[in-house]
């Protein structure tokens, strides 16, 4: 569920610090740049919210876009705007949900007039400080003592931006509001967001789009997910959208098949957020469910919604979950109400209007593969215009979890050319019957 793994992680955090002006590195130099007061008034939501529509522009502000905090290693190559935008959550209420846009500096170079990509963020954590559209103002967060984070996907936003493309980033719900805990993984809560967030920049008016102009859907892991519901709730949802095509890697299409693969792993604590994003979104399964849980179970739940990915990882890496709860671990998922939440997040009962583009590492040890190729098949049944393509790359250190992180990384630059060749009206090549 996450985009880099605990390898990439550390890896990622040692460059950076090592190329970090001389005292940059230091917790004095660090701390200053983030202040929590500094994005309340902003974050929090209106009350009562506006009656507006979905896809509504709440508030906007310019928003500095560095790579860390000091802003002395480079900027990202666009303009940004952070938005907070009227949503709706799982059970069709009324929401605000915050992001990012990014206005390109490069011009387009492709047909037509610049496409919008409505990026949606793998696994950042459940913490406010940790939601995308504030760590793009930092780059790298820290706070005492453990509470650390590197903004990972700044790299592919910059190399979408330096293409040409306009970008949105939504942070999901609860994500950055206070006040809301993280939906994480919630199937139309994510879908929401990732529709809304495209209406949303379509009513900026500092940005090159046309009103109507062309939409695609982008995301690995989390982000995989959220793009995938944003693809089959689109025609009922937002169907005035030109949407031209999604790219969804590693999507979590069965959240019941994932709880074996984490379990263990170094990114166990992404069931932590699972679990309070279930108590966020059906708050009458809580005392249910936190009656299963042991002391340590309590603690675990408790500590990672207020964590960064990072802090999670550190804290929680190898743990097993059946320490978490007061009985067998098959037995909750037989339970009928966990189990039909659980069951509430598949992805493919609907049908997308537009081509999807799936990447699936066969040997996945985080996001199972079997589910995201029934997710292909499920839509190729439904007539949709489906690819799907298997990264064959080797299991190693699966606990570590590098066979979906690293996918992430290498199937990027095609998924790139994939979402060019459907602005630029290239034909499709589907291959349903064919995985």
């Amino acid at each position: 569920m996450i985009r880099v793994g605990a390898l990439l992680v550390a890896i990622s955090v040692g460059v950076v610090i090592s190329c970090l002006p001389a005292g940059l590195a230091h917790a004095d130099d660090w701390y200053p740049y983030y202040n929590e007061d500094e994005y309340t008034a902003f974050y929090t939501p209106p009350d009562p919210l506006p009656a507006v529509g979905p896809g509504e522009l709440i508030r906007t502000e310019p928003s500095r876009l560095v790579l860390e905090p000091s802003g002395q290693l480079g900027v990202i190559e666009a303009t940004g705007t952070r938005i907070m935008y009227r949503s709706t959550d799982a059970h069709g209420k009324p929401n605000v949900v915050t992001g990012t846009y990014f206005e390109p500096f490069t011009p387009w170079p492709g047909q037509g007039p610049r496409p919008l990509i409505v990026y949606g963020p793998g696994t950042q954590g459940q913490g406010d400080q940790c939601a995308p559209s504030r760590m793009f103002n930092q780059g790298i967060h820290w706070s005492p003592y453990l509470d650390f984070m590197v903004n990972y996907d700044m790299g592919f936003v910059e190399t979408l931006v330096r293409r040409g493309f306009a970008i949105v980033m939504t942070d999901y719900e609860g994500l950055g509001t206070i006040g809301v805990t993280h939906t994480y993984v919630n199937r139309l809560s994510q879908g929401h967001a990732m529709l809304d967030a495209a209406r949303a920049a379509r009513k900026l008016s500092n940005t090159s789009l046309l009103p109507d102009g062309p939409v695609a859907f982008w995301g690995y892991s989390q982000g995989g997910g959220a793009a995938a519901s944003a693809a089959e709730l689109a025609p009922a949802y937002a169907p005035g959208l030109d949407i031209v095509g999604t790219y969804a890697g590693a999507p979590p299409a069965d959240l019941a098949e994932l709880l074996p693969y984490a379990d263990g792993s170094a990114l166990v604590g992404v069931i932590g957020y699972a679990l309070n994003s279930v108590f966020q979104a059906y708050p009458e399964a809580e005392p249910k469910i936190r009656a299963l849980l042991t002391p340590r179970g309590q603690d675990f739940v408790d500590k990672t919604k207020n964590q960064c990915i990072a802090e999670s990882i550190m804290k929680f890496t190898f743990r097993h979950l059946q320490p978490y709860f007061n009985q067998p671990i098959p037995d909750l998922l037989a339970d009928p109400q966990f189990r039909g939440i659980l069951d509430l997040q598949k992805l493919g009962a609907l049908k997308p209007n537009s081509p999807v583009l799936i990447n699936s590492n066969r040997y996945d040890p985080l996001v199972p593969y079997a589910p995201a190729v029934q997710l292909g098949r499920d839509w190729c049944a439904k007539g949709s215009d489906v690819e799907f393509r298997t990264n064959e790359g080797p299991p190693i250190f699966n606990k570590l979890i590098i066979n979906h992180a690293l996918p992430m990384v290498v199937d990027a630059e095609p998924a790139m050319q994939w979402i060019a060749d459907r602005f630029n009206g290239v034909p499709t090549t589907p291959n349903c019957g064919h995985f």
